[in-house]
C-alpha cells in the first residue's frame, strides 16, 4: 500500500555529517518526513559539517527569507600549501619550505586575517557551484576547462584566529569567521595564504549559525524524528521576521486576499509575518497607506491522514453463517 504523503509544514535544523551531500540530507529527510516537498537553504560540501536549515511542505516557501542571512564558521587552514580545489579534496599545487613556514610571525598572520575582514572583493573557488553559461563551475573545472570566477563583494563581519598548531611542516590555524551570504570560506585560505606567500587551503569546516538558528538546535539524520523537530511556520517565520498579530477577523480577510486597516506598524515593503490568534502563520505581509496587504498565503496543515484500520477477526459463528453454513 502506497504511504500517504504528509502536509505537515515547517522548518528543520539538520547538522550534516563529512561526506554527506546537501542533496543527500535532502532525500534522506523526504524519506523521513513522507513527503516529497523539502528543500534547503544553502549548501554545504560534503567535507564540511554542521548546520543545514531545511524547508518542509509549504514552508519550503521561507527558505527565500533563510538563504541570504549571515553565517558563522569553524574552519582549520592549513598554511603552506595551495590546491586545485582550495582544500583539503584537491591535488596540491604549491608547497612551501617548511622553513618559510616556520618563519611566519604571529603578527603576519593577524594582519593577514585584518586584511580579509569587513566589506572585501573575492574571487570564488573555481569548484564552486556558481554557473557559468548555464553549467556549475566545479562540473567545467571538472570536465578538464579553466574556469576564473569574477570577483564580487562579500563581507566578513569578523574574522578571528582561535589556536594554532605547526605539524609536518604546516602551520594549521582555527579560525572562527561570521560572514555575509555568498562568502566562501575556502578563497579565504587560498587568499591569507597567499597574502603570507606560503600558500593556503581550507582542511576543515563547519557550519554553526545561519541567522537565528544555531547548530546546538539541530538534529543528525540519524537522530532525525521530523515530528519533533520542526519548527512551526509561525515560530520560523516570527524568528526570520517582523511580527504582526491579527484580530480573528483580519485573519480570515487575509486568507480571502483582501486588505485589511493595521496601526502602529511599519510602512513599507519590509514582508512581516502575520499571525491569527490562535498563534498560526496566516501569511506574509507588507504594509502600505496602513493597510496590510498579503504577498504570500500559508495554508493550515492539512490533517495528517488517519491509517487504515486493521480489519477484526470474525468470529467462528460469522464465519460459519459466511460460509452458507446455519448453527
Amino acid at each position: 500500500m502506497k504511504t500517504p504523503q504528509s502536509t505537515r509544514s515547517g522548518l528543520l535544523l539538520v547538522d550534516k555529517a563529512q561526506g554527506w551531500t546537501s542533496h543527500d540530507a535532502v532525500a534522506r529527510t523526504r524519506r523521513l518526513a513522507s513527503t516529497r516537498k523539502v528543500g534547503h537553504a544553502g549548501t554545504l560540501d560534503p567535507m564540511a559539517t554542521g548546520l543545514l536549515v531545511l524547508g518542509v511542505n509549504s514552508s519550503t516557501r521561507l527558505l527565500t527569507y533563510v538563504v541570504g542571512l549571515d553565517k558563522e564558521y569553524l574552519a582549520t587552514i592549513r598554511l603552506g600549501a595551495s590546491t586545485t580545489t582550495d582544500d583539503a579534496e584537491g591535488d596540491e599545487l604549491v608547497r612551501a619550505s617548511s622553513d618559510a613556514v616556520a618563519a611566519l610571525t604571529p603578527e603576519a598572520i593577524t594582519a593577514g586575517i585584518q586584511a580579509l575582514t569587513g566589506d572585501i572583493s573575492q574571487q570564488p573557488s573555481a569548484v564552486s557551484a556558481i554557473k557559468v553559461d548555464g553549467q556549475r563551475a566545479y562540473a567545467r573545472v571538472r570536465a578538464g576547462e579553466d574556469v576564473q570566477l569574477a570577483e564580487r563583494p562579500v563581507t566578513v563581519s569578523s574574522f578571528e584566529q582561535l589556536s594554532s598548531t605547526s605539524r609536518d611542516g604546516f602551520l594549521d590555524l582555527d579560525v572562527r569567521v561570521n560572514c555575509g551570504s555568498g562568502t566562501y570560506i575556502r578563497a579565504l585560505a587560498r587568499d591569507l595564504g597567499a597574502g603570507l606567500g606560503v600558500g593556503g587551503h581550507l582542511t576543515a569546516l563547519r557550519r554553526t549559525r545561519i541567522g537565528p538558528f544555531r547548530v546546538e538546535a539541530a538534529s543528525v539524520l540519524e537522530q532525525l524524528d521530523v515530528t519533533a523537530s520542526l519548527i512551526s511556520p509561525a515560530d520560523a517565520a516570527t524568528r526570520l521576521l517582523p511580527r504582526l498579530d491579527l484580530t480573528q477577523q483580519q485573519a480570515i480577510d487575509l486568507g480571502h486576499g483582501k486588505r485589511v486597516e493595521v496601526s502602529g506598524s511599519p510602512q513599507g515593503p519590509e514582508p512581516l509575518a502575520a499571525i491569527a490568534p490562535g498563534g498560526r502563520l496566516v501569511g506574509l505581509v507588507e504594509i502600505r497607506g496602513g493597510q496590510a496587504k498579503s504577498i504570500l498565503n500559508f495554508p493550515p496543515d492539512e490533517p495528517e491522514p488517519e491509517p487504515e484500520p486493521e480489519p477484526e477477526p470474525e468470529s467462528p459463528v460469522a464465519t460459519e453463517i459466511r460460509n452458507g453454513d446455519s448453527a
